[in-house]
């Protein structure tokens, strides 16, 4: 006999995580079918960052950049031994595109927008400097300090998984999709489980598979329309040399584009990211030429890193709306499209930040409420602590 849940979650990254807890913290059946490992994708290949996007200010993504500084307010409350405040540094040199009055209103702006009186950002004294990790101090003018987030992503996205599963959830891992039939009021899913196929039956099948959301709609029946979309790879690298003074946000000479700096792990740094498109269904991996960018972007701030090897470099992809202009420019912004307007059988997410998941899943939630019978909310995610494995 086939199970049936309301909500079949397809993915157990920071989103498909997200969504579950949600739905499960609405008092619904969920079920998440994930294929190889919690947060096994892009959701454990970031910058590892809880931050609004200060550059998103420069394409004037205020809703994107508002949503995303309240949501690192409450995870700093929700979750306080993976997400922590760090002080951020923005050097100036008389070569950089980005000028000191611009920083000073686009910091001015991005306090306003996170509506904290606590997040004043600073000027560093020039008898300061020498401090700042070996910062290279030929051409420097200004150097602005500012707070924002980290995280392990890979560890807060499991603990999103423990919590949706405390309130029920069930995961299925590994769990293949393999297809999906859209009936009247509801779906008719197939998936391989521990070698054996087996079938249920959702009120909505929630598509929340990252860079793989338009080939599973292509196993489903009838056939979504897929939206355009590019995958963007971003590299970051490590070394085994720690700061110790905070993350830098830099700019790469090259090009321009924002590139962290950052400890990782106490005793390592993340350097990342960059953008690079790649075909969909390639698997992310970062090549030579994106590491010497990486590489050649730290040295040229930090001179002493410019004599140690990489240690480690990971990729990972993000999805972006299809466009002309670069992927640096494009829209960041989370996009969710149903199957059809009222009471749909199928969500897919396109894109989203980890900063913002819980938000995206309470919309998630609001889309699809028309599908899903009457239950009693027994969690609020607003006020539900996360906290790591023991």
């Amino acid at each position: 006999m086939n199970e049936t849940y309301d909500v079949v979650v397809i993915g157990a990254g920071i989103h498909g995580a997200g969504v579950a807890q949600a739905a499960a913290a609405a008092g619904h059946s969920v079920l998440v079918l994930e294929r190889s490992g919690i947060a096994s994708g892009t959701s454990s290949r970031s910058s590892k960052l809880i931050h609004g996007g200060l550059r998103y200010l420069e394409s004037r993504q205020f809703d994107l950049v508002r949503e995303c500084l309240r949501e690192r307010a409450l995870l700093l409350n929700l979750a306080p031994e993976l997400v922590r405040l760090v002080p951020f540094f923005i050097p100036i040199y008389r070569e950089t595109r980005r000028r000191p009055w611009q920083l000073r209103i686009g910091l001015g702006v991005y306090r306003w927008l996170s509506a904290d009186p606590s997040g004043r950002y600073a000027t560093v004294a020039r008898n300061r400097w020498h401090t700042l990790d070996g910062l290279s101090s030929e051409g420097l003018t200004h150097v602005f300090r500012y707070q924002d987030a980290q995280t392990d992503d890979a560890v807060l996205t499991g603990a999103v998984v423990r919590a949706a599963r405390t309130l029920g959830a069930e995961l299925k891992m590994p769990a293949s999709f393999l297809c999906a039939e859209l009936e009247s009021h509801g779906c008719l899913i197939e998936y391989e489980h521990n070698g054996a196929k087996h079938c249920c039956r959702a009120k909505v099948l929630v598509n929340a598979a990252g860079p793989a959301v338009n080939k599973i709609l292509t196993h489903c029946l009838p056939q979504p329309a897929p939206k355009a979309v590019e995958l963007v790879q971003g590299t970051h690298i490590i070394l085994d040399t720690p700061f110790r003074q905070g993350c830098y946000y830099v700019e790469a000479p090259h090009d321009g584009r924002a590139v962290f700096v950052m400890p990782w792990q106490g005793e390592r740094l993340l350097i990342g990211t960059t953008e690079v498109g790649i075909d969909e269904g390639a698997e992310p991996t970062p090549t030579e030429g994106e590491i010497a960018y990486l590489q050649e972007t730290a040295s040229h701030y930090f001179p002493a890193l410019g004599n140690l090897p990489v240690a480690d470099a990971f990729a990972g992809a993000r999805v972006l709306p299809h466009g002309d202009n670069r992927a640096f420019s494009r829209p960041r912004d989370t996009r969710l499209v149903t199957d059809r307007e009222t009471q749909p059988r199928l969500l897919t997410i396109y894109g989203g930040k980890l900063t913002a998941y819980r938000l995206t899943a309470e919309k998630v939630m609001a889309n699809i409420s028309s599908s899903l019978p009457d239950r009693k909310p027994i969690a609020d995610t607003r006020t539900m602590p996360l906290r790591p494995e023991d």
